[in-house]
């Protein structure tokens, strides 16, 4: 069974960084190129999508967090990262995990990450 795990969130103050984590185990997660993502719902949102990376390496951003968050990926410890640089608080949600290989899509139970002063 395909399984991905988020860690890494947690409450911090405006300006400060934070590096978020999935692992990503099963046998199908573990054999087949897939492209990764992660999501973000703040209460009373819909999900969006932050950032993602292909199986190429491929990277793309929502604008929002353009030169602030960048994802990168450990393809031999099958783990991708969101390093969340001047975190503000509008940056305020539950963090999703997702991967795709072809047709099938997996999400993470998610982290919430709280920027507050």
């Amino acid at each position: 069974q395909e399984h991905l795990v988020e860690s890494g969130g947690g409450l911090v103050q405006p300006g400060v960084s934070l590096r978020l984590s999935c692992a990503a185990s099963g046998k199908i997660l573990s054999f087949y190129p897939m492209d990764l993502g992660w999501y973000r719902q703040a209460p009373g949102e819909q999900r969006e999508l932050v950032a993602a990376i292909t199986s190429g390496g491929s990277t793309n951003n929502v604008d929002s967090v353009k030169g602030r968050f960048s994802i990168s990926k450990d393809s031999a410890e099958n783990t991708s990262y969101l390093q969340m640089n001047s975190l503000k608080p509008e940056d305020t949600a539950v963090y999703y995990c997702n991967a795709r290989v072809r047709d099938l899509q997996y999400w993470g139970q998610g982290t919430q990450v709280t920027v507050s002063s």
